[in-house]
């Protein structure tokens, strides 16, 4: 009994106590840590998958309001109200932008939508022109004379396309309704308390303060060079081009405008592989003086987007090639459809600028002398000497 009692009260043997139940608590730290840790991750998986649908929408909010944030200070200094200041903004921005932005998309996409038909489905431009009123069989159709039969054959011959399109177009307009909202309502809560989510962010980030900072840059900084740089260049471009369509008498003016713009995003080429064809096109027909006019004004283009585009980058500059650019462009709307135009290049920027943090990590790591490569197992450590 004594000797128990004597083992029991021994130094040794209570500092092994204390050990094993030191080692058991930091285990079932350690296990709460992996759990809590997990479980925050399918949470955070959760949350992205239920914001994937309205991502395109909260991106362009983000860097809206990002964009627009010198102005808000400058209401702000003035009305004396964060919340009325951010109000002001919202609502100019959907008087000014999105709804002639809106109607301007839903008149374009109809009109390119007609001109691909015709163009599809016509051989000259004659038969272009007789086919706006003919049925399917080619005659032209006389509503004086349309018999009901004629109503019931082309309710049974079109009404199953017809009921696709409306669906389809109720489904577009539902989306788009949605986005706009969503829009504006998360550029007026980025106004208001986007200082506040930042800083929530960056506390709660598992990276340092400074990585977070870059990463944080990267993404404002693809904001401002696909709005501003990119996008306004491609518009300015687009515009002028039309501006050459609408004084020389080509047909679908805006929507060859339209396509003006897309095609200046492709390096080298840009927006010539539009007006080019469209100027030999005229020169074919025959208005020479046309296409000496369209191709003077294809050069104002081509020059818009060697000057232009340098000033626009002083506040919009995306630290990307060109070709990067394009291709992350393509493979984001292969990825991620229409969406993917903006998603791409952010996702390829946020990368660089990662690969750019890895590389200068293992420099500074390299200058001080410590190795960030783990040791093998087996193998004894260096010595030095």
């Amino acid at each position: 009994m004594c000797t128990v009692y004597a083992a029991m009260s021994d130094p040794q043997t209570q500092r092994e106590k204390r050990d094993r139940a030191a080692l058991r608590q930091q285990t079932q730290t350690r296990r709460h840590w992996r759990a809590l840790s997990w479980t925050v991750l399918v949470l955070c998986v959760g949350a992205v998958w239920l914001l994937l649908p309205l991502w395109p929408p909260l991106l362009l909010a983000a860097w809206s309001a990002h964009i627009a944030w010198p102005i808000y200070q400058w209401v702000y200094k003035r009305v004396r109200q964060r919340e009325r200041a951010a109000a002001v903004l919202t609502v100019l921005l959907a008087i000014l932008a999105l709804a002639p932005l809106v109607l301007a998309t839903l008149s374009l996409s109809a009109s390119a939508m007609e001109l691909g038909r015709k163009l599809y489905e016509s051989e000259s431009g004659s038969e272009a022109l007789k086919a706006l009123a003919a049925d399917g069989n080619g005659a032209p159709v006389d509503l004086r004379h349309f018999e009901l039969k004629q109503w019931f054959e082309l309710a049974r011959k079109h009404g199953i396309e017809a009921w696709g399109a409306a669906n389809t177009l109720l489904a577009v307009a539902t989306q788009l309704f949605v986005g706009l909202v969503v829009f504006g309502a998360a550029f007026y809560v980025f106004l208001v308390e986007g200082k506040r989510l930042y800083t929530w962010l960056l506390d709660r980030s598992p990276l340092s303060r400074g990585h977070s900072h870059r990463l944080a840059e990267a993404f404002a900084e693809t904001g401002h060079g696909l709005i501003v740089g990119v996008g306004l260049t491609s518009l300015i471009q687009g515009a002028v081009a039309a501006l050459g369509y609408v004084i020389t008498g080509v047909p679908s003016a805006l929507v060859l405008g339209l396509a003006t713009a897309i095609a200046s995003l492709i390096p080298s080429v840009g927006s010539g592989l539009v007006w080019v064809p469209v100027t030999a096109g005229l020169a074919i027909s025959g208005r020479t003086g046309a296409a000496i006019v369209l191709l003077l004004i294809g050069g104002v283009v081509c020059t818009v987007d060697n000057v232009i585009r340098p000033l626009l980058m002083q506040y919009g500059n995306l630290r990307l090639n060109a070709l990067l650019l394009f291709v992350a462009m393509l493979g984001g709307m292969a990825a991620f459809g229409g969406g993917g135009l903006l998603l791409g290049p952010l996702i390829m920027r946020l990368v660089t600028e990662g690969l750019t943090m890895l590389k200068e990590h293992r420099a500074e790591h390299a200058a001080s002398g410590d190795d960030l490569e783990p040791q093998r197992a087996g193998e004894p450590p260096e010595t030095v000497g």
